[in-house]
């Protein structure tokens, strides 16, 4: 990356859950293409563990509002210097409104742009496009509808677990215990019932359950928001870009878990650079 302009700084809003946040850190280094410290992405993170709960707000309706939480951090963030947001919670992203119009910076939204990078997928190729996905997420995200109109707007359909329960103490159990053989059935067990309702493609849309898709068998495609939201802080640092990110193939299906858990090896690690 010698020659390149310096790195543009980038916020994160974390602690939900704080290894997810790690997770995205991790992520992002693993994905950047640098020989030197000061070609990685200089990140400022604040790891507020004591951000609301979503489940009690969201689900259970008995807990406090997470907003003004949420957008308290990013404009702290927004004052400390950088100059965009990043939020590894598909759930937190209901608030997404409210933070676009606390703060002059762009958030780089993790719903957006992994529902584009979806539609993006097979175009031009050989590749059957996907349009039923299967969503292994917090109920939350049904309820809200926080996928939705993404969705809709690229002529795609969400697909949830008939068993939803099943995901949800699936993703208690990873905030509680972390990652185990238990939380691993779990997750499996709801993708299989997603491929039994006919879905195209899965999509991994709450970071806990980021922190165990290699659980999942790569005969079948899935796709991880918190990698594509990992690929757009690296492209936004190093181009200022804030839309739809294309790093590496967007025509390539994700027959091998486009959720790049293959990133915790030197093996994936390097593939990934060479992507990049």
């Amino acid at each position: 990356m010698n020659g390149r302009a310096k790195m543009r700084p980038v916020g994160v809003l974390g602690g939900m859950g704080p290894e997810a946040t790690i997770l995205l850190m991790s992520r992002v280094v693993a994905f950047t293409p640098a020989r030197d410290d000061s070609d990685h992405v200089p990140m400022l993170v604040d790891n507020n563990t004591q951000v609301p709960s979503r489940i009690k707000a969201l689900i259970e309706r008995t807990g406090e509002d997470p907003g003004p939480v949420l957008v308290a951090m990013a404009r702290r963030l927004a004052a400390a210097g950088v100059e965009a947001l990043a939020m590894p919670c598909n759930t937190a992203h209901h608030y997404a409104p409210l933070l676009k119009a606390a703060v002059s910076i762009p958030l780089l939204d993790m719903v957006e742009l992994t529902v584009d990078r979806v539609a993006r997928m097979g175009r031009g190729s050989n590749t059957r496009q996907a349009r039923r996905i299967g969503m292994l997420a917090s109920p939350a995200v049904r309820i809200t509808g926080l996928f939705d109109r993404a969705f809709a707007a690229r002529g795609l359909e969400p697909v949830y677990p008939p068993h939803q329960d099943l995901v949800l103490s699936c993703i208690k159990m990873i905030k509680a215990t972390g990652r185990s053989d238990a939380a691993n059935e779990k997750l499996r067990a709801a993708a299989a019932e997603l491929r039994a309702e006919g879905v195209d493609m899965l999509m991994i849309a709450c970071s806990e359950l980021s922190l165990i898709n290699g659980c999942l068998s790569r005969e079948f495609p899935f796709i991880d928001t918190i990698d594509v939201l990992a690929e757009a802080v690296i492209a936004f640092s190093r181009d200022g870009a804030t839309e739809a990110v294309a790093m590496g193939s967007e025509q390539a299906a994700p027959t091998t878990g486009y959720g790049r858990s293959d990133a915790s090896t030197e093996e994936g690690r390097s593939r990934l650079r060479e992507e990049l």
